[in-house]
């Protein structure tokens, strides 16, 4: 009863930061709920068109088409329609021709549904193949059969398809360009922190393999981050195909994302911090044979790490348009510099003294300076 209690109390929690992130500003829980109420009007347009305007008893198809049709792209509103509209012809033809054939509604069922669910599996109709036995029990349980029945349904279906594509076009059309802005700032934001995290405990000198083994499970959560970030690029891809500058302006949508080249390169800082921490998760094993470096190196170590932990929260702030602070400037290039040569110095007396502390300090340097190179940004020429 206790584990039901906490999972229905972190469901209402998550739902409150929804509803609180819908009331903040722009972001992907406002957008889910435009996307909603965007669906739920376009079907109440298609069935008042079909009942009222053509005064249609059986309006149902009509709302039915418009309502699943109201995607997540434009491109793909559309390409689902040309899908369902064929699903639901064929579904009424085939339930047609069955209740022609045997003259009663099981035997029709069992001649049409079977064959219809096998159709429903073919690849070129995606998740819109089960209309077609959806539509064909409906056709048989209300009784409306024959030709002009077919073209009548179809015809709903379509005027609904139009409805619904219309509605995503022209209302607040879905582009997806803030997802692939919030991944990439939240990436390098998580990163970042990841970072700090790193820094302060390698500052800890009681550090063991517990310690390594959660660094590690949490470097394996910024290759989720960038699953969503790519995710989010093709669905921003996707989104821009069939819409116009002006509407996604009107909609206030970005009108541009930052560039490819920006997921390539926070995907090798992921790569990079993820080897770190299998570095440092084998360096705390003791039936491992590195040994760690001494003290002093790794508290100089954690220092590099901080700094660029601060360059990656600094862009993380940038990819959202905010302050620029945090950014490494001079100084703090110069510390780098500082801590860098004295890992080296480091580095060269671990190697007279001890080659396995060597080895480590050296993977550990290698892969910091991978990091520096790819979070800190190229200064701009003047």
């Amino acid at each position: 009863m206790t584990r039901v209690t906490d999972a229905v109390r972190r469901e209402a929690q998550t739902v409150g930061r929804a509803a609180l992130a819908v009331g903040r500003g722009p972001g992907r829980e406002r957008d889910l709920v435009v996307q909603s109420l965007k669906a739920a009007g376009a079907a109440l347009l298609a069935w008042f068109v079909a009942s009222d305007l053509l005064g249609d008893p059986m309006a149902l198809m009509a709302p039915w088409a418009a309502l699943v049709l109201v995607q997540a792209t434009v491109y793909s509103s559309l390409r689902q329609a040309a899908q369902q509209v064929t699903a639901i012809c064929a579904g009424t033809l085939l339930a047609s021709g069955a209740q022609a054939l045997t003259g009663e509604t099981l035997g029709a069922l069992a001649l049409s549904v079977p064959v219809l669910m096998l159709l429903a599996n073919w690849r070129h109709f995606g998740d819109q193949g089960i209309y077609m036995a959806t539509t064909a029990v409906f056709t048989l349980a209300s009784g409306t059969v024959g030709s002009s029945a077919v073209g009548h349904r179809v015809g709903l279906a379509a005027l609904g398809a139009v409805i619904g594509i219309a509605v995503n076009a022209l209302v607040l059309p879905p582009v997806h360009l803030r997802d692939v802005r919030e991944n990439l700032a939240g990436l390098a934001r998580e990163s970042g922190d990841l970072l700090h995290t790193l820094a302060a405990g390698l500052r800890d000198d009681d550090w063991d393999a517990q310690r390594a083994a959660d660094w590690s499970h949490a470097s394996a959560r910024l290759e989720d981050r960038l699953d969503a970030l790519r995710s989010a690029r093709r669905w921003s891809r996707e989104g821009l195909r069939l819409t116009s500058k002006p509407l996604r302006a009107l909609a206030r949508a970005p009108l541009s994302a930052p560039s490819e080249e920006e997921d390539e390169r926070w995907s090798r800082v992921t790569g990079h911090i993820r080897a770190l921490t299998r570095t440092l998760a084998v360096t705390a094993d003791q039936g491992r044979s590195p040994a760690p470096p001494g003290r002093a190196q790794l508290r100089a170590y954690a220092g590099l790490l901080e700094l660029i932990g601060d360059a990656c929260q600094a862009e993380g702030r940038r990819l959202l348009g905010g302050p620029a602070e945090g950014r490494p400037d001079g100084r703090a290039e110069d510390t780098a510099r500082e801590t860098h040569r004295r890992l080296q110095e480091g580095l060269r007396e671990h190697a007279r003294q001890d080659a396995s502390r060597a080895v480590v300090l050296g993977t550990l340097l290698l892969q910091a300076e991978n990091l520096w190179s790819e979070a800190v940004p190229e200064p701009q020429p003047r």
